[in-house]
């Protein structure tokens, strides 16, 4: 080893690249773009002029790889400061010879050198669809991989500042992806509510709180029209906004990590507080509002009828203490309303179908990223804390702790969905026609809530540790839901309408979408069968966490 050589990116690479799961998440997403684009090769010795057909292959090959960089890579960095702060190694690391910037350029290289390896992988399936034709090498092939390569370094520099102000890595990886999706998704949000504005500086920020997603400079590239447009115009120059956003926040967020990497790290105290008396008034109602429910409290008894597993449950996870839920359902709640008001006032010339599509999505996404950082601990967490040996030694039956962990999370869905339901209810309030279809349309939300309950459950209960239950929970279920809308992205090219629509049926949005007659999704006719293979996904998830629950149970 050279004077020059940092020793940190060979030790986090071989950790990274030794596990036999790293070999198959780099793989895999390789595999599955080859295959798409196998799919559509020419057979005929012919190649349309039009370049159309290839074309249709390069976006699906793009918004495929643009998913897996969303996937795949804030789960490596999320936890390579916080392992070791809980291995007790960081503070080894602090007092080593190594300076702060050395120990986090270590942390940074070696996870870029990891999670770059997709995009590496994916570069002889970008050659194929340039040798079909109709793309450009700079200004399509050469952009999408310079805008997924920048999108790649700004969530790894997010992630790395997550691991090292949180405690655990199930923390970490929540927030990790909780961030990513605010960044992806949300931030689109405020100029779909301006656009069409006169210039002004609420449009000229909300346009550039935009280009904080790759999403929307992706679809640029790809020639397709902007996320959620209204109107004949939209914004352009996303790719250059985007590339200059992405390099200051990587810069910033290197910048808020290189000041929390240091020995007092360790060294936080907890804030002394301030009376509540000793606020003003307003202070006052409001936390008296806030902590409606204060979990410090003395806890009464549990009821003979009650299971302790639940209670157990709730009173050990933070995330399922009733403040929190209470806070999270609120501001579901206002969202809904706003959303619906601004309709019904005629603000925004938008029909029921597209509110309710934005509040379907809205749900979707919280249960995607609420449920597998709820249930992927269920069971690998009671392996990893040794709690599973006392479980063992109580007289509860596995079916009973089994109801008791489903429904300490059952009931956090619940909440979250209950929390857009007034929404729902001024629009059928307003318009009683689309009392049917609304319900139709919650029928699909808590059967997909079922489904990605179950399905995390079962995750859970194949792994002993927490942190890769979590992070093949995320993929598992973004896998099933995004791989189908993957398919819908590529209908008519190469899919065809039977095949989307039999590729949607296990997708609870897509189903909802097509009972609003949202655009694009009206003309599949999923219901009642997505209802059935929901449901079966969901019995079948269960019955391999009673069988795998028999075997832990087993006496050895």
């Amino acid at each position: 080893m050279t004077n020059y050589s940092n020793p940190i990116i060979e030790r986090e690479l071989i950790t990274a690249l030794r596990k036999p799961r790293s070999l198959a998440m780099q793989l895999a997403p390789a595999v599955v773009l080859a295959l798409l684009i196998l799919m559509r090769w020419p057979t005929d010795s012919q190649v349309g002029l039009s370049g159309l057909r290839a074309l249709d292959v390069f976006r699906l090959f793009a918004y495929g790889l643009l998913g897996t960089i969303l996937l795949l890579v804030p789960a490596f960095p999320a936890m390579s400061i916080v392992r070791e702060k809980n291995q007790g190694t960081l503070a080894l690391l602090l007092n080593s010879p190594l300076s702060g910037h050395a120990i986090y350029l270590g942390k940074l290289f070696g996870s870029l050198g990891f999670v770059f390896l997709p995009l590496i992988i994916s570069l002889p399936a970008a050659a194929a669809c340039y040798a079909m034709g109709g793309i450009s090498l700079t200004g399509d092939l050469l952009a999408l991989y310079v805008v997924l390569s920048l999108a790649t370094i700004q969530y790894t520099t997010l992630a790395l500042l997550v691991s090292t102000i949180t405690t655990n890595a199930d923390s970490a990886l929540r927030l990790t992806y909780g961030s990513v999706l605010a960044m992806c998704v949300l931030c689109v949000g405020p100029y779909q509510f301006v656009q069409g504005w006169s210039p002004g500086l609420i449009l000229t920020v909300s346009e550039w709180i935009r280009c904080l997603s790759p999403i929307p400079a992706v679809m640029e590239i790809l020639e397709q029209r902007d996320l959620g447009a209204q109107g004949l115009i939209s914004a352009s120059g996303t790719p250059l906004r985007y590339c200059s956003l992405a390099v200051l926040t990587a810069i910033g967020f290197a910048v808020f990590t290189l000041r929390n990497l240091k020995q007092t790290m360790f060294d936080r105290p907890r804030p002394q507080g301030v009376i509540t008396d000793d606020r003003s008034q307003v202070g006052q109602w409001v936390r008296r509002g806030v902590f409606l429910v204060d979990p410090q409290r003395r806890k009464t008894s549990i009821g003979p009828l009650t299971n302790p597993v639940m209670v157990k449950e709730f009173r050990s996870r933070r995330f399922g203490r009733v403040h929190w839920l209470i806070r999270l359902v609120a501001f579901c709640a206002m969202i809904s309303l706003g959303l619906t008001w601004l309709a019904t006032t005629g603000t925004f010339a938008w029909g029921p179908e597209t509110i309710g599509g934005i509040m379907v999505v809205l749900q979707i996404a919280l249960v995607v990223v609420f449920t597998p950082s709820l249930a992927a601990g269920l069971f690998s967490g009671e392996h990893e804390s040794g709690g599973w040996t006392l479980l063992r030694m109580t007289p509860l039956s596995p079916g009973r702790i089994m109801r008791g962990k489903l429904i300490s999370v059952l009931w956090t869905l619940a909440l979250l969905l209950l929390a857009t339901l007034p929404g729902y209810a001024v629009m059928i309030w307003i318009q009683p026609i689309l009392t049917q279809q609304i319900c139709y349309v919650l029928v699909c939300l808590v059967l997909g809530s079922l489904f990605a309950l179950t399905l995390s459950a079962m995750v859970s209960s194949f792994f002993k540790r927490t942190a890769p239950a979590t992070i093949v929970a995320y993929a598992a279920l973004v896998l099933v839901w995004g791989g189908t809308m993957l398919v819908w992205l590529a209908r008519d090219a190469p899919f065809g309408h039977e095949t989307v629509a039999t590729a949607l049926v296990i997708n609870p949005m897509a189903a909802a979408l097509s009972v609003l007659d949202v655009a694009n999704f009206g003309d599949y006719e999923l219901i009642p069968s997505a209802w059935w293979a929901t449901g079966i996904l969901s019995i079948l998830c269960l019955v391999v966490i009673t069988v795998q629950l028999a075997r832990f149970t087993r006496p050895q």
